[in-house]
């Protein structure tokens, strides 16, 4: 059973902000072997969508950014620990996602730089290609958009 809040940076006790970091510092640095700068100025401004076990611990996460100048906010730091990937956690993830996007902007229409491999998992939520692989510090991504309003 995994509980879900949606909150600001400001809601954010240490507790919660640190099993946040960590679980993405394990994940995007450590797993993924790529050191960059995790850290990045955009949580101050950003919605987090934290989803916690039993146990309270932080098993999945992800960020939605404010708006840009197309007016689309920008979802990002998607990520499900590790012992349960494969469990169908990452699209109840992504469900938390868009009902945030939905009721914090008042529409699912949104962005991502998506890691490559990942292309169809955020298809299945209504995300569509935009443009060619790039890289990413040293990982390659895709730009992705869901336009449908809602």
């Amino acid at each position: 059973m995994v509980t879900w809040r949606t909150l600001p940076f400001q809601a954010l006790d240490g507790s919660t902000l640190y099993d946040v970091l960590r679980l993405r510092t394990d994940v995007f640095v450590v797993e993924q072997n790529c050191p960059y700068p995790e850290l990045d100025d955009r949580d101050r401004s950003a919605l987090h969508v934290i989803g916690r076990d039993a146990d309270q611990q932080v098993v999945a996460y992800a960020r939605i950014l404010p708006p840009d100048e197309e007016g689309l906010p920008t979802v990002g730091r998607v990520v499900v620990r590790a012992a349960l990937r494969g469990t169908g956690l990452g699209h109840v993830l992504m469900r938390e996602v868009l009902a945030a996007l939905r009721s914090h902007h008042g529409s699912v229409r949104s962005r991502m730089a998506a890691q490559a491999h990942l292309e169809a998992f955020y298809a299945a939520h209504g995300y569509r290609r935009q443009g060619g692989v790039f890289d990413l510090d040293g990982i390659p991504h895709i730009a992705m958009r869901l336009s449908v309003p809602g």
